[in-house]
């Protein structure tokens, strides 16, 4: 098997995650946070739709982490999104995690909104 080391090119990775709890750039962040390619930061969960239609042109989809198990978003955040021109792509927190990781890591303009698990 080969193994190819990802690099991240300055943005800010989730380095790891546990009860209540994430890793990402270096720093830990307690609770729900939102992270992009240059910022991380707590964040009040799913009906905090401000801070992600804050982020209209700057990424294309947000993932949403919706902690241990996958469950639906509400559906006024998933339609605001939607209105905004922001694709929204709901699973549980840590498939978020890695897909946005590897998005990341492509350069794609992506975002994550994450409940911890």
């Amino acid at each position: 098997m080969r193994m190819t080391e990802i690099t991240f090119a300055g943005a800010k990775p989730v380095e790891g995650y546990g009860p209540g709890f994430f890793r990402v750039g270096g720093g830990v962040i307690e609770g729900a946070m939102l992270v992009t390619a240059t910022a991380a930061r707590s964040w009040a969960g799913l009906e905090d739709a401000a801070p992600l239609l804050a982020l209209r042109g700057e990424v294309d989809v947000i993932f949403v982490g919706t902690g241990a198990e996958m469950a639906h978003l509400p559906p006024a955040l998933r339609s605001a999104l939607e209105e905004a021109g922001i694709g929204v792509e709901p699973m549980n927190t840590p498939a978020a995690c890695r897909t946005y990781n590897v998005l990341v890591s492509e350069g794609r303009r992506v975002a994550l909104a994450a409940l911890p698990v």
